[in-house]
């Protein structure tokens, strides 16, 4: 990682990382998993982004945090960081590999004009997360296998007028390939902001638009018939993206939605997106949800029951 993705990584909520540690925060504090703690010890401080323990001393940042809490060295806890939280990294290649261009549209685009999915990604995309057939063929999901057999499912980022603007490469087989091969990956230029935008085309006066946190959301979202885009997190977005997401209501006219979800992190996202969208509306997951894809599939299941 170079400089400045490390400072992204050192800039990410102190509280969100907590949270998604399973660390449940509560007034700026929560118990310290580094010694036997029954009340709440470890203090974390928004303004510096930092933790401390005030029994055992434990301290630092975001980093810091996931290295003692996982037990992770400095690169493999960054690398955590990256994969939970988006982060892009310089594009996964196995080691015969030549070194990647420039991202090129005109020559990623042909990928995505008849995409094709392995059994893999079927799996991944129809059973696992049961979405409608007619959502990947609109979102132009691609799937392809590296010369190591990993499995990958190529996610196209599009601007409103339909231009490649970048991919996201997910891991299918992550957590079972070797160490050091990330869960997502990008090449080299990519621009993934807000994802779905293509679907602005198609809003009318009066429309709801529903706002989710990373693809699989947007896919269960389009699933369960409504219109959506994502957003990989608010610390993440481009002035460039801000500008899109303040214009929404005032130049499409429609209103805006958004199931945060049941964690720290989501409930941080909400409250950061209502700072760019004052008339944003929250809506709440059943217990037992942790986000909208989950609150999709079981809805699914119990369906099919």
């Amino acid at each position: 990682m170079d400089k400045n993705q490390l400072q992204q990584l050192r800039e990410l909520p102190i509280e969100g990382v907590a949270g998604r540690l399973g660390l449940h925060v509560e007034r700026h504090k929560s118990l310290c998993p580094f010694h036997d703690d029954r009340h709440p010890s470890l203090s974390f401080n928004v303004a510096r982004n930092t933790f401390r323990c005030f029994v055992c001393g434990a301290s630092g940042g975001t980093i810091d945090l996931v290295m003692r809490h996982l037990g992770k060295d400095f690169k493999e806890a960054c690398r955590w960081l990256a994969d939970e939280h988006n982060i892009i990294r310089h594009e996964y290649r196995p080691p015969a590999a030549t070194q990647p261009s420039p991202f090129d549209a005109a020559r990623y685009s042909r990928l995505f004009s008849s995409p094709s999915l392995g059994k893999t990604a079927q799996l991944f995309l129809f059973e696992r997360r049961m979405l409608d057939p007619r959502v990947v063929r609109w979102c132009r999901l691609n799937s392809w296998r590296d010369r190591q057999g990993i499995n990958w499912l190529q996610i196209p980022y599009f601007n409103a007028d339909g231009t490649l603007t970048g991919i996201q490469n997910r891991n299918l087989d992550y957590g079972s390939t070797p160490e050091g091969i990330p869960r997502f990956m990008f090449p080299r230029g990519s621009r993934c902001g807000i994802y779905n935008l293509p679907v602005l085309r198609l809003l009318r006066p009066g429309d709801e638009l529903f706002i989710t946190e990373g693809c699989s959301d947007c896919w269960a979202m389009l699933s369960a018939g409504h219109k959506a885009i994502a957003i990989p997190s608010a610390t993440l977005l481009s002035h460039g993206d801000t500008g899109i997401l303040s214009q929404l209501h005032e130049r499409h006219s429609v209103s805006l939605h958004m199931y945060p979800d049941c964690d720290v992190p989501g409930e941080r996202l909400f409250l950061q997106l209502r700072g760019i969208l004052p008339r944003l509306e929250r809506h709440q997951l059943p217990p037992g949800c942790k986000d909208f894809s989950d609150y999709y599939v079981s809805s699914k299941k119990q369906n099919n029951v």
